[in-house]
């Protein structure tokens, strides 16, 4: 059964942009109830009480009792403006609701136990169709959301609508078929066992055949100290960095008559 929360408001007088307008610069949220054949009431929310409801999952598939002065109206969330950028409501829509009236609603879906699916375990992913599923039903009896539960499903194994238990009176707002809710789907880059062992055999090959060239380099690596040095020829002595060549030249003009 769906909850019913309370919210205060203030009647307001006036409808339009600029009415809206001086009610939010008020420091109040502009609001309207309407439905169930009755004129439309101009009403006002505190931020911080509206904002603390719309925090909590199923805003739109909550009940609210509005309480405007010594009248209280039951009401269904339908539609919030918000500010582009901040994110702060700017106006909000209540829709009345009798306890014999059926209406429309979308429903949020979650998944459950994706540690026990077969086909998520071997890399598989969770394509999410419908991530909320209008159904039809009375007020009283919207759910608060719609679970599926993924144990035992496999690669290319789908949920469908019939797979989801509704409440009694609770029905699908599409009835012409069975639509899909969510699959599982291979991964991008699925390998068989045979390719998965022959990419393993590969690999250890090629990491004995590194090790072993490594070992032989390191077999014929020249002395320390001996860097640079032509082989079977021993390094020069410390302090004879760039020597001399054996021959000096003769001094400059030594020649001359």
């Amino acid at each position: 059964m769906t909850q019913i929360s309370t919210l205060e408001a203030q009647p307001r007088e006036r409808a339009g942009k600029g009415a809206a307008r001086a009610t939010r610069n008020s420091g109040l949220v502009p609001a309207v109830i309407y439905g169930d054949k009755k004129p439309p009431v101009m009403i006002a929310l505190t931020p911080k009480a509206l904002a603390a409801e719309m925090s909590r999952t199923g805003f739109r598939t909550r009940l609210f009792d509005l309480k405007v002065g010594s009248e209280t109206q039951r009401c269904l969330a339908r539609d919030v403006q918000t500010h582009p950028v901040t994110d702060r409501p700017l106006h909000v829509d209540f829709m009345r609701v009798g306890k014999d009236s059926v209406i429309h609603v979308g429903v949020p879906v979650i998944f459950m136990n994706d540690t026990k699916s077969p086909g998520i375990k071997r890399g598989g992913v969770l394509n999410v169709v419908r991530h909320e599923v209008e159904l039809v039903c009375r007020p009283d009896n919207i759910p608060e959301k719609l679970v599926v539960d993924l144990t035992g499903l496999d690669i290319g194994d789908s949920v469908h609508i019939s797979h989801i238990k509704l409440p009694e009176g609770v029905r699908p707002f599409i009835t012409d078929r069975d639509f899909t809710v969510a699959t599982v789907a291979p991964p991008t880059l699925m390998k068989t066992p045979e390719q998965q062992a022959a990419e393993d055999a590969a690999a250890a090959a090629a990491a004995t055949a590194a090790a072993g060239a490594a070992a032989a380099a390191g077999t014929a690596a020249p002395a320390a100290g001996a860097k640079g040095s032509a082989p079977g020829q021993a390094a020069p002595a410390a302090g004879a960095k760039g020597a001399a060549p054996a021959a000096a030249p003769a001094a400059k003009g030594s020649g001359k008559k």
